[in-house]
């Protein structure tokens, strides 16, 4: 059996599925969000046949799928045309997935979930360190993978947030436009990374656990030798530190979680 066959199998089995299809069974919910219209997502997968049968899953939860064989032509479509939301598989022909998720990160802040095998850990921590705001690992569940897309359109979704400003040292977050600003620079941050720092500047000295920044920035629970959250975590310090931002700094709290530290 290939290695294409082979994922699609099971992920049938693991969200039990009928062979052939991922149908939807009935406890299967549609989106809650409030969307004006369908929000795009482009599939970038080698497996042509589960790009189809993903576009037919997601396709209920109003989203309108593209699908593409290769980074080359992922590349070309983000140029063609925008997109609310991009899958890119790791495993790709010609340019791997981590070469095009560098490549739209030169300019593109568009959400990013990797599709990774599984088990291949540095490939993971790759992806989280080049910008990818999370990921899955084959085989997964369809249904994990809607819940994964759901939780950052709720994140990145116009008007989902009040509309106000919050400076925290020498950093100014606007939660309406979802932007960092340092005086008069502004400050790259992907859609997970702004949560982050969100979740942080609510409360500036305070610890937050690593429970509460997976539940409020990724939308799940942290899991054990999970490293998403340090690894978004040291990409916004880093950020922060190429802005020449020393104040507020990042605090780590050993076996806990994060503090945003302002020092006056």
């Amino acid at each position: 059996m290939e290695i294409s066959q082979r994922c699609i199998k099971d992920c049938q089995e693991l969200s039990g599925f009928a062979q052939g299809s991922l149908q939807r069974p009935a406890d299967c919910s549609t989106m809650t969000l409030d969307m004006t219209e369908n929000a795009s997502i482009l599939i970038v997968d080698d497996d042509r046949e589960l790009g189809d049968m993903l576009k037919e899953f997601l396709a209920p939860d109003h989203f309108d799928v593209t699908t593409c064989l290769s980074g080359e032509d992922g590349l070309q479509a983000l140029q063609d045309e925008e997109f609310n939301l991009v899958i890119l598989d790791i495993m790709l022909p010609g340019i791997s997935g981590i070469d095009v998720l560098r490549e739209i990160r030169t300019a593109n802040e568009v959400p990013i979930i990797m599709l990774t095998a599984r088990g291949d850990d540095v490939d993971r921590i790759l992806g989280l360190e080049f910008g990818a705001d999370d990921y899955l690992t084959k085989p997964f569940n369809p249904r994990e993978l809607l819940a994964r897309i759901k939780a950052i359109m709720r994140r990145v979704q116009p008007g989902t947030t009040r509309g106000h400003q919050l400076s925290v040292g020498a950093i100014a977050l606007d939660f309406r436009a979802r932007r960092v600003t340092a005086g008069d620079e502004q400050i790259r941050l992907t859609g997970t990374e702004f949560e982050l720092l969100r979740c942080l500047a609510k409360a500036p000295g305070d610890t937050v656990t690593k429970e509460q920044l997976a539940r409020e920035a990724l939308g799940r629970r942290h899991m054990p030798y999970d490293r998403s959250i340090d690894t978004h975590i040291s990409n916004v310090r880093g950020k922060l530190t190429a802005a020449g931002v020393t104040s507020p700094s990042i605090q780590s709290r050993r076996g806990v979680g994060y503090c945003l530290v302002v020092v006056e």
